[in-house]
């Protein structure tokens, strides 16, 4: 399947100039401020008292330190522009693509050949948080009854995309096509793991924002660290 999508590239490329030059004219415009306030008082000090070296060192030191946190603060702010570029630039790669997202839907479909025959499939997944000495995978219908049961051992924690192909408990019945739920439990050395259900969805289009880059896909959106794997 094919989708197009249009995200404006430009306009966050400019972003991040502009953020760069805006984080530099305010680290000048404080040091500017400083200077003009400590001469000021170099002028209007009491010719009998003036200012020490001590004071005169003391706030130079100050202006020292204001400058390297705002210079940071800079630095940091040009990263974040940076990495959202990075970012959108990752995501429009996606587009048209398929990606595994936590969820428990699964969505069985028929589809016939040339031949006339015909075959069922659907995409999911599982994610481990640890290692697992069992993993336990059920597929339910509407109703909540399981036709199906999958199981995994001695699995590494990770990622797990599964292709169901239709077949039923009995390996001659084809489920029908609709849309299904899947169940997963998991345990190593006696102790439960906690197995999480990931669906499938497609990737349509790409949107930034005060929000982030968000992916606009046939569930919903998600942002970029929602995206357990690309398929």
């Amino acid at each position: 399947m094919s989708v197009s999508g249009i995200i404006d590239t430009p306009a966050a490329v400019n972003s991040t100039t502009n953020t760069k030059t805006t984080s530099t004219d305010s680290v000048q415009a404080d040091q500017d401020k400083f200077m003009t306030l400590l001469v000021t008082q170099l002028k209007n000090q009491d010719p009998l008292n003036p200012m020490d070296n001590a004071a005169m060192t003391s706030q130079l030191a100050q202006l020292s330190t204001v400058t390297g946190i705002n210079k940071v603060n800079a630095t940091l702010e040009t990263l974040r522009g940076d990495i959202a570029s990075t970012q959108s630039a990752t995501a429009i790669g996606l587009i048209g693509k398929g990606v595994l997202v936590e969820g428990k839907g699964l969505t069985l479909s028929t589809t016939t050949d040339a031949d006339g025959k015909t075959s069922s499939s659907s995409m999911f997944g599982i994610e481990l948080p640890s290692d697992s000495q069992a993993v336990s995978i059920e597929i339910k219908n509407a109703t909540g009854k399981t036709v199906r049961t999958m199981s995994m051992t001695n699995a590494a924690a990770g990622t797990y995309p599964i292709t169901w192909d239709g077949l039923m408990d009995d390996k001659s019945t084809t489920a029908p096509a609709g849309n299904y739920t899947v169940a997963v439990s998991a345990s190593n050395a006696g102790s439960k793991v906690t197995a999480t259900p990931l669906q499938l969805a497609a990737v349509a289009s790409v949107s930034t924002g005060a929000g982030g880059v968000k992916l606009n896909t046939s569930l919903g959106h998600f942002s970029m660290s929602d995206i357990k794997e690309v398929l």
